[in-house]
């Protein structure tokens, strides 16, 4: 229990570390969340069809584990966004995950290159699937793999 208590006690670095952030304040009326500033700033689109997104996306040190590779909770974050991305409609909501499992099979490194793709799996009325898989471009590994399951009301045949 010591050793988990003293791995989750903040150091003065990594203090700092946030306490340097630059968070600029969203305009009124917008529900953006700081998470979206933080890990997809730098994100590019690359294509993006029905079923399919494909994104460019240097790995940016702010997004570095203690380790110094990229962290998994930034990556599961681009799994989300992505999935979500594949199958999102223009003027319907957003689909809510119901289900996210993710692979982590190599790690990046901060300034290396990724490919993010993102496809659509299947759907069956309200529900979808999504596959995103993280690729280095330099090397071709494969960082991570999600599955992503989501849920949203789709418009009236009527």
């Amino acid at each position: 229990m010591e050793k988990a208590k003293e791995f989750l006690l903040v150091n003065d670095e990594a203090s700092e570390s946030v306490s340097r952030l630059a968070v600029r304040p969203h305009p009124a009326g917008i529900d953006q969340i700081l998470l979206e500033d933080i890990v997809l700033k730098g994100i590019r689109v690359d294509r993006a069809e029905p079923g399919l997104v494909v994104c460019s996306f240097k790995v940016p040190p702010r997004l570095a584990d203690r380790a110094g590779g990229f962290a998994t909770g930034a990556i599961s974050y681009l799994v989300d966004e992505v999935g979500g991305a594949v199958i999102h409609v223009e003027g319907l909501p957003m689909n809510v995950s119901v289900d996210m499992s993710i692979s982590f099979l190599s790690t990046a490194k901060p300034d290396d290159e990724l490919e993010i793709t993102g496809s659509l799996l299947g759907q069956r009325g309200g529900y979808s699937g999504t596959l995103v898989l993280i690729r280095n471009k330099a090397t071709g590994e494969v960082v991570a793999e999600g599955r992503h399951s989501l849920f949203g009301k789709r418009t009236s045949k009527l």
